[in-house]
């Protein structure tokens, strides 16, 4: 049924179809509203017999998960930002142990210096902690992946992120097609753990492993990973037959095939990037742009494929690995090892700043002229960082950067003029 609705109301009510036996919930800015509403749920007798449970932490939180998936039952909770710091260490606990959580993360800066808006530091800190990590593009996109997410996790036996923006995605109210029940019913089938702690047949869950196995158990989780690679484009498939919209899969073309200029990117930036490619197109440049919705397992051969004839990839990211540059960018030049294509890693968006038509024009015009610097950093003012850069050389006291940048800028009072 088609709703204008805020993308965590729509989100919940897609977690709420899944039937999850235990939700622990633990707020953060931007995900919030959707455990919010999931309890409202909850309380009204809506999600069956469903445990919400208020956590003291976001550690808590994936702790509870962890012992409540180890028990046989289907489990999901969500976080943001600081808070997936905060349960980084069950996070990596819940894959190592193979338990089929979805969390959703709406994806926020990690500080310092302390911001709450959008960018995909949060997921980017938790790509090696072996959780398959898929990004949806919009809100009927994060519905339909969030119901695909249960299954997946349970057909791998794999805990699942399904990324969405925050704010941008989480706090937007647009039409959404919600499924009924029954119609998430056909697809997603009852919960039947893989693994689960049961006192007539008991078994050992996190065993202290030694140098003679590690590797070999580690090497079984990066092969799990490749598995999923089939299983999501199988159900991805299913999912479109039976709700009849296309939604999930390893990744999306939008006109790439065979483009001289191919622009790579994740989640909902591919909506302001396809309107300015289009009037390129009509002005005779030859470009296109590629989504990639699966980050891990990272579609390698499915990039290869679509990216075969390209002669430049610029890949637009909003996250930054300190001291090299754009981290998607790496992954993609990897997977394009041996390929023509020169690759330009473009940084922008950091932190929420905008990202506009205007300047990702201007961005386009100097990727498909080759006179992008490696790497690129986005609608970004040097002026800034040279004023900041001369009074660290300076000043023997400089004070901290972030509030002399603020000062510069002229976002807050200063007590003196530096």
């Amino acid at each position: 049924m088609l709703q204008q609705i805020e993308g965590s109301a729509a989100v919940a009510k897609a977690v709420a179809f899944c039937r999850p036996e235990v939700i622990a919930a633990y707020p953060i800015t931007p995900q919030t509203h959707i455990v919010e509403g999931l309890g409202q749920m909850v309380k009204r007798g809506e999600v069956g017999s469903c445990q919400f449970m208020n956590v003291e932490s976001e550690f808590g939180a994936m702790s509870t998960c962890i012992g409540a998936s180890a028990a046989g039952a289907r489990t999901y909770t969500a976080t943001s930002s600081q808070g997936m710091l905060f349960m980084m260490e069950a996070v990596y606990n819940a894959s190592g142990l193979g338990l089929p959580i979805v969390m959703t993360v709406g994806n926020r800066a990690i500080g310092p210096p302390i911001n709450i808006w959008n960018d995909w530091s949060d997921s980017m800190s938790a790509r090696e902690a072996a959780w398959i990590q898929l990004f949806v593009e919009d809100n009927q996109q994060a519905v339909d992946v969030h119901i695909q997410a249960f299954r997946l996790a349970e057909a791998a036996s794999l805990p699942v992120m399904v990324c969405m923006d925050g704010f941008i995605l989480t706090h937007a109210y647009t039409r959404v097609d919600v499924p009924e029940q029954e119609t998430v019913d056909r697809f997603l089938p009852e919960f039947q753990p893989r693994q689960v702690l049961d006192p007539e047949a008991p078994v050992t869950m996190g065993a202290m492993v030694g140098p003679e196995a590690f590797a070999e158990v580690r090497f079984l989780a990066h092969y799990k990973q490749l598995e999923a690679l089939d299983l999501i484009p199988e159900q991805a498939a299913e999912f479109q037959e039976l709700f009849a919209r296309d939604s999930g899969g390893l990744l999306k073309s939008f006109d790439a095939e065979g483009k001289k200029s191919v622009i790579v990117t994740m989640g909902s930036v591919i909506g302001s990037m396809n309107s300015v490619l289009a009037d390129m197109r009509a002005e005779g440049t030859s470009i296109g742009a590629l989504s990639i919705r699966s980050y891990r397992p990272f579609p390698s051969d499915a990039l290869r494929a679509v990216l075969a004839d390209a002669e430049r990839v610029i890949v637009f990211e909003k996250s930054l690995a300190v001291g090299i540059g754009g981290i998607l960018a790496g992954d993609v030049r990897m997977a394009l090892t041996g390929l023509p294509a020169r690759v330009y890693s473009v940084v922008g968006g950091l932190g929420g700043r905008p990202i506009t038509r205007e300047n990702l024009r201007r961005m386009f015009d100097k990727g498909v002229r080759d006179e992008l610097e490696e790497p690129h950093f986005h609608d970004i003012s040097m002026d800034v960082i040279r004023r900041e850069l001369e009074r660290l050389k300076t000043m023997q006291r400089p004070g901290p950067s972030a509030e002399s940048i603020l000062r510069d800028v002229g976002l807050v009072a200063a007590a003196k003029t530096i």
